[in-house]
């Protein structure tokens, strides 16, 4: 790809700990279950709707051109080598061209390959002559959905020209169609970890990209002192942070740094510490099967009492309701 002197890459910010970016720091920790993978082929014109969900949605446009319309950002033009991830998997419109109707994405053919694997055909005319392939995925964070990390991720980060930018994108997304197509021992977890590699390409080359965003998670990861900070919270959730610790970690003093972590953040240390740590209970309570004295010892308190009176205070219920609900 040729150089272009208007693209601008963030250059990592290394901690001279770890000798790692705050972002490698973050994307180490971030895990993905894939729930279900599809190949898409679709002929034009097509719409096609796919519901909210719980999990994170994601598509590659592998052939032709389509749009992308979520209801608070509108339509959005996707290219060949597009890739775009939507955490919160909020509902969206694949289409072909904009105000067509859609159809929902359960209607269409779909042709299961093997257990969670599916190729899927329809719209358009047998014979027509322009078609759209699309790599899509519905895949699970191994953080809760409104843990304070994924909370600060966007609606849907879009990552153009991905396969230019990162070469080794194609070679992840033909393996990943090659597990699709073919029914082979283990495709759905040899998927997962190409998965994780795909989402993590996403959000590092949303982050390069997305040079008019200044706020947010962008901020905070962009910023060498903050995104210190951010990584070695989410390195050890169940460590009991002080402000003077974290101020340590970043360098700077206790004001300044509570300034600088809330301008980028959106909310104080403290909050973001408690935050993370009772997410992260949710998380042992609901998936993983741990008994909440286990998760109260683990996270330092005292007490089961205290521990519940925390959950409650940041989740809104009790630890006992996070496993029903898990």
């Amino acid at each position: 790809m040729p150089f272009n002197p208007n693209l601008m890459t963030i250059r990592p910010n290394k901690d001279p700990k770890t000798g790692q970016d705050a972002l490698t720091e973050i994307l180490l920790g971030l895990r993905l279950d894939g729930v279900e993978y599809g190949r898409c082929v679709m002929r034009e014109p097509w719409a096609v709707s796919f519901p909210a969900k719980r999990e994170a949605s994601f598509h590659f446009v592998a052939q032709g051109s389509c749009w992308m319309h979520t209801a608070t950002k509108g339509w959005l033009q996707l290219n060949p080598g597009d890739a775009v991830l939507l955490p919160h998997g909020t509902a969206h419109v694949m289409a072909s061209s904009p105000d067509l109707p859609a159809v929902e994405i359960d209607s269409l053919a779909r042709k299961a390959v093997s257990e969670n694997l599916y190729l899927v055909s329809g719209a358009g005319p047998q014979d027509a002559a322009a078609e759209q392939v699309l790599f899509c995925g519905a895949m699970r964070f191994n953080l809760d959905p409104l843990h304070p990390l994924l909370a600060m991720m966007p609606e849907a980060m879009r990552a153009a020209d991905l396969g230019q930018r990162d070469p080794a994108v194609h070679a992840m997304l033909e393996a990943m169609e090659r597990e699709v197509a073919l029914d082979r021992i283990g495709a759905c977890g040899i998927l997962a970890r190409l998965a994780d590699v795909l989402a993590a390409s996403i959000i590092r080359a949303w982050v390069e990209c997305a040079c008019s965003d200044a706020s947010g998670w962008i901020a905070a990861v962009r910023c060498p002192q903050v995104g210190r900070v951010l990584a070695a919270i989410h390195r050890q959730p169940e460590r009991d942070w002080s402000v003077s610790e974290l101020a340590g970690v970043m360098g700077a003093s206790r004001s300044s740094f509570i300034d600088k972590f809330s301008s980028a953040v959106g909310e104080t240390p403290a909050k973001y510490v408690a935050k993370v740590k009772m997410f992260q209970a949710r998380h042992w309570i609901a998936r993983d099967g741990m008994r909440v004295a286990t998760v109260a010892n683990r996270l330092g308190y005292d007490s089961e009492a205290s521990f519940s009176r925390a959950f409650k205070r940041v989740i809104g219920h009790p630890p006992s309701e996070a496993r029903v609900a898990g």
